[in-house]
């Protein structure tokens, strides 16, 4: 009796620990695979294969039961039972002890260049009297119990930078991200949202791609993004959605809304009579990357990059402040544990908030919007950014 209790008991903990462990090497290799610069039905189809190696993996390591050794060490068998006890027997160790240190590592770190954060939440279904779940192929997802999608939190974020010159103290910027046109949320969403962000006062305003997904909705982008304007500079570059959607033509639409479009380049506005370089890096997707070489020296230099995975890019080029979206901050975040799927090629790193990595700060906004309509412990985001030296 005892013996039969110990042994449905190690059985239930090697299925536990190695199917945690095989949920953290499949989320992790989704991840890495889904950030990189590959086609996108590519993407498509490399995300429906992580999604039945997910969800086989439980099935799989429950038929195998407690005792490894006989797949492990045994003379008798197959080439795929050895390989699947050898899994098996790497997916537990990551299960019980590597997920576990991750998640506890995460939750106490600080980025010290993060001064202070204050949130203020709006519920935009109450705005405007009705759901908004437009005409997107996916609204029927914005029906689902919980679901913060027409929720957005309006942020303000100090950072405190060291190379920031003295005379910019308190400098502002809107960091605008991911508005992912494509019918849902409708129109009216949007135009409450815009509306909010034309009224803050900033010194600079920062779109960091990702603004349609769809041809017919690339015709919103003047209506909405028209009057947002920053005292020294309005600045916006592309995502990797909107070179699907013929992006000159969107460009063309962001400069008639007034905005400077950087592609991957650069140039030096004039901050409150001091030079600032801004930097567009659209990147992977859109190539090459920006030349700085010719960059002058000792002066401030802000970078827009869609995606956070320009990091490594930014430190080794002298960047001060990157500013990107891309990664959602993974939509879904559970407690504890955190975003899941981030589609970045490091993995949850960079999900969102503020980061600093050698002269670096990084803020990753969530961005307003998604190709799916999904939202659990993770608002639409809209950030102010004041900078302090």
């Amino acid at each position: 009796m005892q013996n039969g209790f110990a042994d449905s008991l190690v059985a239930v903990l090697f299925f536990v620990g190695a199917t945690l462990g095989h949920f953290t090497l499949t989320v992790r290799s989704h991840n890495g695979w889904y950030g990189s610069a590959l086609h996108r039905h590519l993407t498509d189809v490399i995300q429906v294969l992580h999604g039945l190696i997910f969800l086989a993996g439980p099935v799989v390591f429950w038929q195998a039961g407690p005792d490894l050794r006989p797949l492990l060490f045994g003379p008798d068998v197959s080439p795929w039972d050895r390989v699947l006890g050898t899994y098996a027997a790497l997916c537990w160790p990551v299960g019980v002890f590597v997920l576990p240190a991750v998640t506890i590592a995460r939750l106490r770190k600080r980025c010290p260049a993060l001064e202070s954060n204050h949130t203020e939440t709006v519920d935009l279904v109450a705005e405007l009297g009705r759901r908004p779940a437009g005409t997107g192929k996916y609204r029927l997802l914005t029906y689902l119990p919980g679901n913060q999608v027409f929720q957005l939190d309006v942020v303000e974020r100090t950072l405190r930078l060291p190379r920031l010159p003295p005379e910019w103290e308190g400098l502002t910027i809107l960091h605008l991200t991911d508005l992912h046109l494509c019918g849902t949320p409708d129109l009216a969403w949007f135009e409450r949202v815009l509306e909010r962000c034309r009224r803050q006062e900033v010194d600079l305003v920062a779109v960091t791609g990702d603004l349609v997904d769809t041809l017919e909705h690339r015709r919103f982008l003047v209506p909405l993004l028209s009057g947002l304007r920053g005292r020294a500079g309005s600045f916006a570059i592309l995502g990797n959605h909107d070179q699907w959607h013929e992006p000159e033509a969107i460009r063309a639409e962001l400069c008639r809304a007034g905005l400077t479009v950087l592609k991957n380049t650069w140039q030096i506005v004039e901050v409150r009579e001091r030079p600032m370089v801004v930097i567009g890096h659209e990147g992977p997707w859109l190539k090459p990357a920006p030349d700085v070489t010719n960059c002058p020296e000792g002066v401030f230099r802000l970078c827009l990059s869609h995606t956070p995975d320009n990091m490594p890019w930014a430190r080794r080029h002298g960047i001060d402040l990157m500013l990107s979206g891309h990664v959602h901050g993974g939509q879904v975040r559970l407690p504890l544990l955190g975003s899941l799927l981030v589609p970045s090629r490091y993995g949850r790193r960079y999900d969102c908030g503020v980061f600093r990595e050698g002269p670096t700060v990084l803020h990753v906004c969530r961005g307003l919007s998604g190709q799916h309509p999904l939202r659990y412990n993770c608002r639409p985001e809209v950030t102010r950014l004041v900078l302090r030296p």
